[in-house]
């Protein structure tokens, strides 16, 4: 475990506790927050810069209602922003598996080799945000609630995308391989794991919930928790089965 960027924060004053020795369970939660914290917090203010144009975008759709404005903001900013999430995942699961390398070299690397290819991920992840939050504004503004169905099919549909994120985009940054090849993945690794994934899912749906239904008031909240820290923790609850199923230190010669 490298020593450069602990902070001393989250860890406890037991004499037994070792920085150089990876923990498990929560102490493992502690001591990767203990030692990257500052770095993703600055990584997370550049990826909220990179989706600053998506969420412009999508705003100005909104408030024109128009759909015919929402696809081009929507895939012209998730373009803007792909490149951004791609370094954002490659931060922190260097820090997953302890890559001793130094952190904004390898975001600057990531930037270079993950740029081109988190394109067109990035152009669906945007259309698909600018999609969930035009019918948010339709069930919000409707006369008549929705029916129950339909919120079901919502809520599925936002699950199934969070689903997909958090498998695809992991394997962007640490694999070439094919879309197809990602794709295929994700749903193998969703029948593997469903339950696990779902309950992650659900989690990450919550979290961009209380930011939605408690905005302008949690866009404060940007800055210091915004985009990495669900990233992280969804990450963090699935890496072992990540780890088990794509061999990820095995394949980095991890010690």
């Amino acid at each position: 475990m490298r020593k450069e960027n602990n902070m001393g924060l989250f860890i406890s004053d037991n004499h037994d506790y070792d920085e150089n020795v990876r923990q498990t369970g929560f102490q493992r939660y502690k001591q990767l927050l203990s030692f990257h914290f500052g770095s993703w917090l600055k990584i997370n203010l550049l990826t909220i810069v990179g989706f600053i144009p998506l969420a412009f975008g999508i705003l100005y759709a909104l408030l024109s209602s128009s759909i015919l404005v929402l696809l081009p903001c929507s895939i012209l900013g998730g373009a803007i922003s792909g490149p951004f999430l791609a370094g954002l995942y490659d931060s922190i699961l260097r820090g997953l598996r302890d890559d001793p390398q130094n952190v904004w070299k390898s975001y600057r690397r990531s930037w270079r080799q993950n740029w081109k290819e988190s394109i067109i991920p990035g152009m669906l992840t945007g259309l698909m945000i600018g999609l969930l939050a035009f019918m948010g504004m339709l069930f919000w503004w409707a006369q008549t609630p929705p029916s129950l169905e339909t919120i079901l099919l919502y809520l599925f549909s936002s699950m199934l995308f969070l689903m997909i994120s958090m498998l695809y985009w992991p394997q962007l940054v640490l694999f070439e391989q094919s879309i197809f090849i990602r794709l295929k993945n994700c749903m193998l690794f969703v029948i593997t794991y469903f339950w696990r994934v779902a309950a992650i899912s659900l989690l990450q749906l919550a979290y961009w919930a209380v930011y939605v239904l408690f905005a302008p008031w949690t866009v404060l909240l940007l800055p210091f928790l915004g985009i990495w820290y669900i990233v992280f923790l969804s990450q963090f609850l699935i890496y072992k089965k990540m780890d088990e199923a794509f061999h990820i230190e095995e394949q980095f010669q991890i010690s």
